[in-house]
């Protein structure tokens, strides 16, 4: 490849790919991707528990996964909000 040639993929290499803006935002709100994982988590659970249940009904079952998911999730997101407001207002930045 011959220097004057472009890249093949010059997105990739900058510094607003795709792959950067992911890390930017997961710097800027932790709890966000952790809430995104603790809820596939609790569905993944729940699929897993859905076969041995044993004489619960499907539809209670599946009420107390989507509780626990979204429980998961709003914690989270939650926590997120305390976080950057901590961040924000008691630990400020230096200027």
């Amino acid at each position: 490849m011959s220097p004057s040639q472009e890249s093949v993929y010059p997105d990739y290499e900058t510094e607003t790919s795709q792959t950067s803006k992911l890390i930017k935002k997961v710097k800027e709100t932790p709890f966000v991707p952790i809430g995104m994982a603790g809820f596939t988590a609790v569905v993944a659970y729940g699929l897993y528990k859905l076969k041995h249940r044993g004489d619960m009904k499907l539809s209670l079952h599946l009420i107390h996964m989507r509780v626990a998911a979204q429980g998961f999730a709003v914690g989270a997101l939650t926590c997120g909000v305390l976080y950057s407001m901590f961040r924000e207002y008691v630990v400020k930045p230096k200027e």
